[in-house]
């Protein structure tokens, strides 16, 4: 295994010790691997991780796959996908309104994904008048 030193903020570093200290993690090295492999699983899905327990680690911190996909964005994570899915279903059925609820509480009215949401949204009302 290779050795790498890194620098840190004081601040990044004492939230890390806390997180040590409450038993959320074994050690400061173990935090350190189960970091990098995380992100490099957010930047690469191909990436075959190595860290022992990542799995165990992952899910012990409870990291849904929404909090997955908000670290992705909405270009590489599900939570998108699902939006999409979920406005079809309701444009499809004409319920509007349950579609633009679901718009309007997941997402800023200014944030790229909502106007691609009500555009897809606005579809499905031309073809029903």
């Amino acid at each position: 295994m290779a050795k790498d030193t890194v620098r840190y903020p004081d601040d990044v570093v004492e939230e890390i010790d806390a997180l040590v200290e409450d038993g959320m993690f074994e050690s400061k090295s173990e935090f350190y691997r189960f970091s990098a492999e995380y992100v490099l699983t957010l930047i690469d899905s191909d990436h075959e991780v190595k860290t022992f327990n990542f799995d165990e680690i992952k899910s012990e911190l409870d990291i849904s796959q929404e909090d997955h996909a908000k670290a992705l964005g909405a270009d590489g994570g599900t939570f998108f996908l699902d939006a999409v899915i979920n406005v079809r279903k309701h444009g499809l059925r004409g319920n509007y309104e349950a579609a633009e609820r679901f718009i309007d509480t997941h997402y800023d009215e200014t944030d790229q994904e909502c106007i691609i949401l009500e555009e897809l949204l606005g579809t499905y009302r031309g073809e029903s008048g």
